[in-house]
């Protein structure tokens, strides 16, 4: 049997550029994911927790904590989190933030939004719980990262079924938290007085915005009304007068429903719009 890590990794080099991940059968039939690190790879099972193990009985620490939340009185942990029991969690944070680095890099968007939610409840319970707010914000600060790529996973998903009004309020939601999130815990101007430059997160929440805004289907009236103030702005008088007809026509008629095909008079063609 050959140990040797450089026959699995033979033409899989690391790339500090790029997240690199795969999928793999093992011995056993079963499949596995493998994520490339610098040092080597991580191999993780695909579904429960990555290393296959169930702590005190449960799938994951997460689901034992939360059971006992359910059962204590008032539903609240009757004893708060220590260094061993923060340890422990952060551990399976890693492990799940791992697994959904890989499955970002595979596509599968829906492994994306499971172990980030993991990991957001993990940050939930221990922020509420921990004895000590130096360990509370050793996950507290992954809180903007994992929101963010769970946010954008879950707006793809709901773009690709042609809900664009659930991914534009998701993610306008997800901008308010962050927006929150960084006044509560972050000093706005830099040691020498400068403004702060805003997080990467919430530049990325925000320009998710504008690529939903961006990517939502228009209406006749919305695509003339943009082409309009295009035109306006580029001083483009001559067009603007003649998309300007254009919509008080459009108007007029009472517009066209999105998407439907133009009616075209008896013994004519129709042609999708």
């Amino acid at each position: 049997m050959n140990n040797d890590l450089a026959t699995i990794l033979s033409g899989w080099d690391y790339d500090p550029n790029e997240v690199r991940a795969r999928y793999v059968r093992t011995a056993d039939g079963s499949r596995q994911i493998q994520l490339r690190l610098d040092l080597g790879v991580f191999q993780m099972r695909p579904e429960g927790r990555p290393d296959g193990e169930t702590p005190r009985g449960f799938p994951s620490l997460k689901d034992c904590y939360i059971e006992e939340e359910m059962r204590a009185p008032g539903q609240v942990l009757p004893r708060a989190l220590d260094a061993n029991d923060c340890s422990e969690l952060q551990q399976e944070v890693m492990q799940y933030y791992y697994r959904m680095m890989a499955f970002h890099a595979l596509g599968d968007l829906g492994g994306v939004v499971r172990d980030s939610d993991h990991v957001l409840d993990l940050i939930d319970i221990v922020s509420e719980y921990a004895d000590d707010d130096d360990a509370a914000w050793q996950f507290m600060q992954l809180y903007p990262y994992m929101r963010m790529m769970n946010v954008r996973a879950r707006a793809e998903l709901d773009m690709q079924q042609g809900n664009f009004e659930a991914a534009d309020k998701l993610v306008r939601e997800a901008v308010t938290d962050l927006e929150q999130f960084y006044t509560e815990n972050y000093e706005p101007v830099n040691e020498d007085g400068s403004a702060a430059p805003p997080a990467p997160e919430l530049v990325s929440m925000r320009e998710l915005a504008e690529e939903v805004d961006r990517r939502r289907p228009r209406s006749e009236t919305e695509s003339l009304q943009e082409a309009l103030a295009r035109a306006v702005e580029l001083e483009h008088y001559e067009k603007a007068a003649f998309l300007r007809d254009r919509l008080k026509a459009l108007k007029t008629l009472g517009g066209r429903p999105s998407g439907k095909k133009r009616m075209h008079p008896p013994g004519g063609r129709e042609n999708a719009s």
